[in-house]
């Protein structure tokens, strides 16, 4: 287990210290991604003219927002990662089948040219005892 991690960060113009098993980095992130919304937020004149109560569920609702789609995003991606994967299963299977047939094919091949280069050698000594009979 990892040490807990005591940071100070400012958010909105305030300090806060942060604690969590996350290291300072991941909490300056965080804290970084908050203060980011509230620049967002504060630049639209509708948004400064709500009750600090109202604008901090808007804040809540629009933080909540980012993780959903990100929750969404993160599950089209898992089900695309997935049919690759049965695809490449697939793919691979599929190589596996056609190595087999393949070597099945080269192996028949060679048969036949042996069986080939044999009937050649008993054509040529078909027609040598021919020869040899029409002398």
């Amino acid at each position: 287990m990892s040490t807990k991690t005591d940071t100070e960060v400012i958010i909105a113009g305030k300090v806060f210290t942060l604690s969590g098993y996350e290291s300072e980095e991941y909490l300056q992130k965080v804290a970084s991604y908050i203060n980011n919304k509230v620049a967002e937020y504060n630049k639209v004149d509708s948004f400064k003219r709500q009750s600090l109560d109202t604008q901090n569920v808007l804040l809540q609702l629009n933080i909540a927002d980012d993780y959903f789609k990100a929750k969404e995003k993160i599950s089209e991606l898992e089900e695309k990662l997935q049919s690759k994967d049965k695809e490449m299963y697939d793919l691979k299977h599929e190589l596996i089948a056609s190595q087999i047939k393949l070597e099945s094919t080269e192996k028949n091949v060679r048969a036949l040219q042996n069986e080939t280069n044999e009937n050649a050698k008993k054509i040529i000594r078909l027609e040598t005892e021919l020869k040899e009979l029409k002398k």
